[in-house]
């Protein structure tokens, strides 16, 4: 059966790979990926382009496994020198936009809940969601598709993890800055000027640390990553726009983070959002402790994953590596997809 459900899964994704699925334009692979729950006889729900169902033995008194990936892509890059668009198999790499991120992972999944569909008795009921929008945390993805769904007491999530797992994933918090001055003719002096004082607000979001690392996820890690002033050569801007970039550990909440740094920075900052929140497993969670006795490895994820949209126990895992992600010529090995269905059934077989 696991040999079926692996060519099954292979073939599947070669078919998403030649789907466009640009984030909130996911309606194409979200028809292919119907109409393989039609082809295993498996009732379904879409809403939207989210495509989700439940285990044939579903039991509202049992506690739910979630497992989730996303069919959407980010655009190909201009690095690409193959189609992105057409799966091609060269010595057991499979090619092709999406192959690693996270079709991989979403196939592999399927397969698992194929697998479990029909057995009596588990101890979790199960949950599949193919969810749209993760790469640009759309309000249509899971965090969207979460309040049609029945509660969720624990979830894997797919994503990229050389089938190691993540038992924790840094938040994200994106800020828009202004630093303030006196706007002027360049011919005039000007003791006030916001672009002057770029160099010292730099310096000191280089410097600042926040009191409490985390032994999973290490310090949380400011970064500014885009800056904005001037618009004419003879004229001294009266300010300098910044966008900060912030990943937040497991000891904060983002609210926590965003009161600290507002209150301290030397310039106005304002966040875009808080929902973004860091995420976690105890490292004795059952589902942790039988991927360990299988031999994965734990470690805390620096990117940003659809486990933000989650407030249950979580864990990344799938095939792939992170590193091809969104990049140019993207792929993942046959073998990966092969070892990852097979480990993510031994994963189940010792809790469920």
């Amino acid at each position: 059966m696991i040999d079926i459900l692996t060519t099954e899964a292979i073939a599947l994704l070669i078919d998403l790979i030649g789907i466009e699925s640009f984030s909130k334009n996911e309606n194409k692979t979200a028809e292919r990926i119907e109409s393989w729950f039609n082809e295993k006889n498996i009732p379904f729900k879409r809403i939207n382009n989210n495509i989700w169902g439940l285990n044939k033995y579903y039991n509202e008194n049992k506690p739910t496994l979630l497992l989730n990936s996303h069919h959407d892509t980010v655009r190909p890059n201009s690095g690409y020198t193959k189609d992105p668009f057409k799966a091609e198999i060269d010595n057991d790499k499979l090619f092709g936009l999406g192959s690693n991120d996270a079709g991989g992972a979403l196939v592999s999944l399927l397969a698992l809940f194929a697998f479990y569909y029909d057995k009596k008795n588990l101890k979790y009921n199960l949950l599949i969601a193919a969810t749209a929008e993760e790469e640009i945390a759309g309000k249509n993805s899971l965090k969207g598709l979460l309040k049609h769904l029945p509660k969720i007491d624990i979830a894997i999530i797919g994503e990229p993890t050389e089938m190691q797992m993540a038992i924790a994933e840094k938040g994200l918090i994106v800020f828009d800055g202004v630093i303030t001055g006196k706007a002027s003719h360049a011919a005039h002096l000007n003791n006030d000027n916001a672009i002057m004082k770029l160099p010292s607000v730099l310096k000191w979001f280089e410097n600042f640390k926040f009191e409490k690392d985390s032994n999973l996820l290490g310090p949380v890690k400011i970064t500014v990553t885009q800056l904005e002033a001037g618009k004419e050569h003879n004229v001294i801007p009266g300010e300098v726009n910044l966008v900060l970039d912030v990943r937040v550990n497991d000891k904060y909440k983002n609210k926590e983070i965003a009161d600290i740094i507002i209150n301290k920075a030397p310039c106005k900052l304002t966040p875009r959002s808080l929902r973004l929140e860091s995420s976690h497993i105890n490292k004795n969670h059952e589902l942790v402790i039988s991927g360990i006795k299988i031999g994965r490895k734990t470690y805390g994820s620096p990117t940003l994953s659809d486990q933000a949209a989650l407030v249950c126990p979580s864990l990344k895992m799938g095939p792939g590596l992170s590193t091809r992600s969104h990049t140019a010529n993207e792929f993942i090995y046959l073998r990966e997809i092969k070892e990852a269905i097979k480990i993510y059934i031994k994963l189940l077989d010792n809790i469920i």
